[in-house]
C-alpha cells in the first residue's frame, strides 16, 4: 500500500518558503505524471491524499469555498488563512498553491483514490483548535471534492497527528479508512512541540537499521474507522546520506518480503514533494520497491491496494 500526502506549498508553508522550498514544489509538476507512469507499469493502486485547498484553479473559487469556522491554534503561524491575500490568482500563475489540473490527471489514472489530507492541512493535535473546527475543514474538503465528482473515503492526517477523539467525526462525514502511525513509541503522533530530537534521531536512524522492527501490520477497526497503519516513511535520496542508501533500500524490501509473506500490510508513504529535486535518485529507488511488490503478488498473490480498497477488505472481514 502506498498513500502520498498531496499538499504543494500548503503542507510545508508554515516552516519552508518558496524561495528555500521552492524548486521542490514546482518539481511536483513533473513527478506527478511520472508516478502516474511508474504505477500504471507495475500495477500498483496508490491513495493520493490530498489538501482540500488544491481543488481550485483560481483564487476566487478557493476563497468562495472557506468554512466559516477555522482553526484557532495558540500558535497563529500555523494557520494558513492569514496567507490567503498573498497567493496567486490562479493556477497557471501560481503553481505552488493551486494543484486542480494535478488533481484531475491523478483521478483519471487506473487504480488511484484521492482522499482528504484536510481542507487546511488541519493539525489535529496542536493547542487552540477545537472538534467543531475540524468538522467544518471536513465538510469543506467534501465539497471541494465533490464538485469535481468525487467522493472521499480515506483520510491522512497532517504531520500524521491522529487524534482519536477525532475518527467519530471522520466516520460521520463518510470517511472509512485512515493512515495510523507506526506502533512504536518513537511513532506516535504527537503535537509539533513535543517532537523531541532523541526522537526525531531515532526516527531517522530506523530509516537504515532495525531499531523498531519490521512495521508489518494489520488493519484494525477504531471507532468504526479502519486503520491502517503506516509501515515506513520513504525518506528523500540525501546526498549527505548517499553511502547508507543500500541500508535505506533493503530495510523497505526486507520488510515488504516478510509482510508478504505473512499476508500482512506494508503501508509505504512519502509526499510528491519529497521528489520534486533529485528526481532520477529519488525514482530509481522507488521503481526497485515497485519492481518487489510485482514480484510478491505473483510469488504469493499479494495484492496492491488503496487505503479505501483495504477498508472495504477488512470491514467485509
Amino acid at each position: 500500500m502506498i498513500s502520498l500526502d498531496f499538499e504543494l506549498m500548503w503542507g510545508v508553508r508554515d516552516c519552508r518558503t518558496v524561495a528555500d522550498y521552492g524548486a521542490n514544489i514546482l518539481g511536483v509538476r513533473q513527478v506527478v505524471p511520472r508516478l502516474l507512469d511508474l504505477f500504471a507499469r507495475h500495477e500498483l493502486g496508490c491513495t493520493w491524499a490530498t489538501v482540500g485547498m488544491l481543488f481550485f484553479d483560481d483564487r476566487d473559487a478557493l476563497l468562495a469555498a472557506l468554512p466559516d469556522e477555522r482553526p484557532s491554534y495558540h500558535d497563529a503561524r500555523l494557520s494558513p488563512y492569514g496567507d490567503l491575500a498573498a497567493i496567486g490568482p490562479d493556477e497557471r500563475r501560481d503553481p505552488y498553491h493551486f494543484g486542480l489540473s494535478l488533481i484531475r490527471r491523478i483521478a483519471q489514472a487506473p487504480r488511484q483514490e484521492i482522499a482528504t489530507h484536510t481542507f487546511s492541512h488541519f493539525y489535529c493535535l496542536e493547542p487552540g483548535q477545537n472538534l467543531a473546527q475540524f468538522r467544518a475543514d471536513l465538510a469543506a474538503a467534501g465539497r471541494a471534492a465533490a464538485a469535481e465528482g468525487m467522493v472521499l473515503k480515506s483520510i491522512v492526517f497532517p504531520r500524521n497527528q491522529v487524534n482519536a477523539a477525532y475518527l467519530a467525526a471522520c466516520r460521520e462525514a463518510g470517511l472509512t479508512a485512515y493512515r495510523g502511525q507506526e506502533r512504536t513509541r518513537i511513532h506516535a503522533a504527537a503535537a509539533h512541540g513535543d517532537e523531541g530530537l532523541l526522537k526525531r534521531g531515532l526516527r531517522l536512524a530506523d530509516a537504515y537499521v532495525n531499531v523498531t522492527g519490521a512495521h508489518s501490520h494489520v488493519a484494525e477497526l477504531r471507532d468504526g474507522m479502519t486503520d491502517l497503519p503506516s509501515s515506513r516513511f520513504l525518506r528523500p535520496w540525501s546526498r549527505s546520506l548517499a553511502v547508507l542508501e543500500p541500508l535505506r533500500l533493503d530495510r523497505i524490501l526486507s520488510a515488504m518480503r516478510r509482510a508478504a509473506a505473512r499476508g500482512e500490510l506494508f503501508h509505504l508513504w512519502f509526499h510528491p514533494h519529497n521528489f520534486g529535486v533529485d528526481q532520477d535518485r529519488n525514482f530509481t529507488v522507488l521503481d526497485r520497491i515497485a519492481t518487489e511488490a510485482a514480484r510478491l503478488r505473483e510469488d504469493h498473490g499479494w495484492p496492491s491496494l488503496s487505503m479505501a480498497d483495504a477498508a472495504t477488505r477488512a470491514l467485509a472481514a
